[in-house]
Parts: C-alpha cells; structure tokens; sequence
C-alpha cells in the first residue's frame, strides 16, 4: 500500500510541476548552439563552400553562402541571449523552409523515400523548433522579459501584463 501511494505523489508531482521557462531557455540554447555550430562550420570553410553552395532566389553561390552564414551567426547569438527572440527566429524559419524546399525539389528520388539518416529531416526539425519558439516566445530567464519589466516599471504599468510570459 505505501509503494502504491509512493507512486501515486511521484506521478502526481512529475506531472504537476512544470517548467516551462527553464525549458525555453534550454532550447533557446540548445537551438542557437546547433544553429551556431552550422555558421562557423560555413566561416571555417567558406572558400571551399563559396562555389558548391546553392544559389537561392537568383542571388550567386557566394552570396547565399554569405547570408545563410550571416542568418546562421547572428540570429543564434539573438536567440540563445534571449533578446528579440521572436522576431530573431524569423529569418532562420525562412532559411529553413527554404533549404527543405531546395532539397525536396534537388535529391534524386522521392521524399517519401527519406530516411533519418538523410539531410532532408534536419530543416524540418529547426523548422518546427523555430515555429515553437515564435509562439511561445523567450520565456522569463531571458534579456526580452528583463526588458519588458524595465520597461513597465519605468512607465508605472502593472506587471499584469506580462502574466501570459
């Protein structure tokens, strides 16, 4: 009866507490850690890269790579700081629908033949992060959410505004 009962407060406390803030933050640095790796493996290799690099939207193989790498870098380092997180997170969801889309359109055989270890999944997977993160926002352990409360406060608001963070 009292391992029953054990089990019971162990389930009800592991279902019940939740933390979700702390759990923002990991994955804002979990992310911006992955999406970061990515640009400074492009910096590292960029002469070699410059020239095998698709071209997207008209724009040459160089300069793709530039902007990818630049997306890459910058956003990572917004995004894992907390600071402009929703609107950081556009660009990187952008470039991601775009390299699926290019390499949906660009492998030789059909996509429903993908497996896990192929390319293919890897946007997929920052796609439906950076979604998340556009809707749930940065969280309370960020820079956004320390500025909104200095912000409020400077002005005299209720922090009741900030109650949905």
């Amino acid at each position: 009866m009292k391992a029953v009962e054990a089990i019971k407060k162990f389930y009800i406390q592991s279902t019940g507490y939740s933390y979700t803030n702390l759990g923002r933050m990991f994955l804002r640095l979990f992310v911006g850690i992955m999406l970061l790796q990515f640009g400074i493996r492009q910096i590292a290799h960029f002469y070699e890269m410059r020239d095998i690099f698709p071209a997207i939207w008209g724009m040459p193989s160089e300069t793709s790579l530039i902007l990818m790498t630049t997306i890459e870098v910058v956003c990572a380092l917004f995004i894992m700081a907390g600071f402009l997180t929703r609107m950081m997170v556009i660009p990187p969801l952008v470039a991601m629908i775009v390299a699926e889309v290019y390499l949906l359109n660009h492998i030789d055989h059909a996509a429903y033949l993908l497996n896990w270890q192929q390319q293919g999944y890897l946007p997929i997977m920052f796609i439906g992060i950076f979604f998340f993160m556009l809707l749930t926002g940065p969280g309370k352990i960020s820079v956004d959410y320390f500025l909104s409360l200095h912000f409020i406060h400077s002005s005299d608001s209720s922090e009741s505004e900030l109650e949905e963070v």
